[in-house]
């Protein structure tokens, strides 16, 4: 498959020298939408992501999704060679994704003081566990650490149970979108405004600690802290799984009138509208046990698809809690095309997520998954660098590729 001539950031030219998830997502989600993203790794080592499982045939299926979409190169940062071909690679970038403890890159003679003075225009993403400043930036920073101090796992999860984690690296993730999102903002300013480079300081906490939203205000203004309830929210009712008599979850959301009212006709209880206890969302949180008693004494009994079929007739806010396997097999994915099929050089056909968000003229891509160590090497360094053939081969004999 080839990239089309009509994806969004054609002629946006973006170095990734980032590890693991936070950074080289953010370069993925570049690259989804036609950036021209140039993965850099250690030659030696390459990126700790490319031995991350589930591994098929010692390849990191992983890695196939992270790393789709990008020309592979081979540097070493920490070479002085290195570092001279890095400044030449950055003087023909538009955006430098790094994640690097805070320092690393000045140590190396990389910071953006130095590479800003070679190119003007760079607009240098910098992700990072605490951010460039404040007393714990020096800290090493890992995305569960950053989930723990956004206060999100002190309300998830059930109130007889520790705080809950998410089961996948959620703050490296939410940070790669928003890392993405400020390199846009400063690409958008430097070209409308006709402004210069500049440095956008990505943390892997803020991100999600700018998602709880109504914490910090509810908190400074009324002095709320936000409890663990499992699936339920204080903010609203009902809102919790069920279920149901063959073992399935179903999902249910009607915080609103007229989707509780919904809710109440479905199940056979429309006495319950008028019901004190449920008049009206407040009510409803109130009395949050007393509902859930009666929406689990109706799932219970039912199979999922006779309460899915009921549900949906009667147009309720319902949902299955799907895995991965049901995902697979559902027609609105497929209909969506929310799973895409790539050809790939090591595992032959393989399918990932497709690319989000849907731009209706010039929507996004999935060119290829990624590849191997170097994979582009000499096509980067004689297009960009115009190295030739003996030069390639001294810097490898070097280590420096």
């Amino acid at each position: 498959m080839r990239l089309r001539h009509d994806v969004p950031l054609q002629g946006l030219r973006v170095i990734d020298a980032g590890t693991m998830i936070a950074g080289p997502l953010a370069g993925c989600l570049l690259a989804d939408f036609g950036a021209d993203v140039i993965k850099i790794e250690h030659p030696r080592y390459g990126d700790p992501m490319r031995q991350w499982a589930p591994i098929k045939n010692e390849v990191s299926l992983w890695w196939k999704v992270t790393a789709r979409n990008k020309r592979l190169i081979t540097l070493d940062l920490g070479h002085p060679r290195g570092q001279d071909i890095f400044r030449q690679l950055v003087g023909q970038a538009d955006i430098l994704i790094e994640n690097f403890r805070p320092g690393t890159m000045e140590k190396w003679g990389l910071g953006y003081e130095v590479l800003s003075q070679i190119n003007p225009q760079l607009v240098m993403v910098r992700v990072s566990g605490y951010g460039q400043g404040g007393p714990y930036r020096d800290r090493p920073g890992y995305g569960t650490i950053a989930e723990a101090i956004t206060g999100v796992p002190s309300f998830t999860g059930f109130p007889d149970k520790p705080p809950t984690l998410s089961a996948w690296p959620l703050a490296d993730s939410v940070a790669a979108v928003f890392a993405a999102l400020g390199a846009m903002f400063a690409i958008h300013y430097r070209d409308v405004h006709k402004g210069e480079g500049q440095v956008v300081d990505v943390s892997l906490y803020e991100p999600l600690f700018r998602l709880v939203e109504s914490q910090v205000i509810g908190f400074d203004q009324l002095g709320i802290v936000k409890q663990r309830m499992g699936n339920r929210m204080a903010e609203d009712s009902p809102r919790n799984t069920y279920e149901t008599a063959d073992g399935e979850w179903i999902a249910i959301s009607a915080s609103s009138q007229r989707t509780f009212e919904r809710l109440a006709r479905a199940i056979g209880r429309p006495e319950l509208v008028d019901d004190p206890r449920f008049k009206d969302n407040p009510s409803r949180v109130d009395h949050a046990d007393e509902l859930d008693e009666v929406l689990s004494a109706w799932f219970s009994p039912r199979s999922f698809a006779e309460a899915m079929t009921i549900l949906e007739e009667h147009d309720v806010v319902a949902g299955p809690i799907y895995d991965v396997r049901r995902i697979f097999a559902d027609p609105h994915f497929a209909a969506r095309e929310d799973i895409v099929a790539i050809e790939d050089p090591d595992l032959g056909i393989i399918r990932m997520q497709n690319v989000a968000p849907r731009l209706s003229k010039t929507p996004g891509q999935v060119v290829h998954g990624g590849l191997s160590l170097g994979h582009h090497n000499r096509e980067v360094y004689a297009e960009l660098l115009s190295l030739s053939e003996g030069e390639l081969k001294g810097l490898q004999q070097q280590g420096v590729i």
